[in-house]
């Protein structure tokens, strides 16, 4: 009795099936260096993806590109970065002092040319975190003064910059429930990309701390470069880490690539677009 011919499918089942037994055979015979087998591991997990990706365009029926989770981190980041929005915004140059931790954004609202696309918008140019002295505090009061005094470490390096006024300085500040507020960070900074955060690697140096010009080897930031007025970032020893032809050229591109949020609704537009399932 003839045998029935393959498939298309049978032959890349088998063709599959032997090009991995071939691979998995050659490699645990193989010997490799460490470098060489971290490179190896990273390309068959490269792989692996691929192949993932396969599955899913294959499979006649369709798979959610995502699956929402209430307890992942990232869904609790999302929600906390929402109640940042509904928050008063308050003058950073004359915040009273508060307990607790969490999380901050810094808008701004002057006439600095470079930040023109973003003034007076629900953009902020700055946002972050401020974690709680103790890793167990379970309230604002255990939690300290650590969101407050974030707060006015910035307050006092904006107040040292000639080109910048802290009258146009305003913020947002929400206290979190201890070990919330990194994800709530992670998502305001992917969400907005403020241009101070050293994530969007334009304006950073806001939260630099200066030491002696003798004992800092490293560079110039470009918040000093664009906002000079710290004594230890004006040493004759540093050098600038990007000219501010540089800075001015990454800021306008950034800000066509990147529209600002000019509105709470258009900030919630974000959000929900940030959850939506294709």
């Amino acid at each position: 009795m003839a045998k029935a011919p393959s498939s298309p499918a049978d032959v890349l089942v088998a063709k599959l099936r032997k090009d991995l037994s071939d691979l998995a055979s050659q490699a645990r015979s193989a010997e490799l260096s460490p470098n060489g087998r971290k490179k190896l591991n990273l390309e068959i997990a490269r792989a692996a993806g691929d192949l993932n990706d396969l599955l899913a365009e294959l499979d006649p029926v369709k798979r959610p590109r995502a699956v929402f989770d209430p307890g992942n981190p990232r869904t609790i980041g999302f929600f906390i970065a929402l109640a940042i929005t509904a928050q008063p915004r308050q003058p950073l140059g004359s915040l009273p002092e508060f307990y607790g931790s969490g999380v901050y954004a810094i808008y701004y609202n002057g006439d600095y040319p470079l930040y023109a696309p973003l003034s007076r918008t629900e953009t902020p140019i700055y946002v972050g975190q401020a974690a709680p002295g103790n890793d167990n505090a379970q309230t604002p009061v255990e939690q300290g003064l650590r969101l407050c005094a974030r707060l006015n470490e910035h307050r006092k390096n904006i107040v040292r910059a000639s080109s910048l006024n802290i009258e146009d300085f305003e913020c947002r500040a929400l206290v979190v429930q201890t070990g919330w507020e990194t994800g709530a960070e992670d998502y305001l900074i992917r969400l907005f990309r403020p241009i101070w955060n050293s994530e969007t690697k334009l304006v950073f140096g806001l939260g630099k701390h200066g030491d002696s010009a003798e004992t800092r080897k490293n560079k110039r930031s470009p918040w000093d470069t664009l906002h000079e007025g710290r004594e230890w970032a004006g040493a004759g020893t540093i050098v600038d880490a990007k000219s501010p032809e540089r800075i001015e050229e990454e800021l306008r591109t950034h800000f066509e690539r990147r529209p600002v949020y000019r509105t709470v609704e258009e900030v919630l537009s974000g959000f929900v677009e940030s959850l939506r399932q294709t």
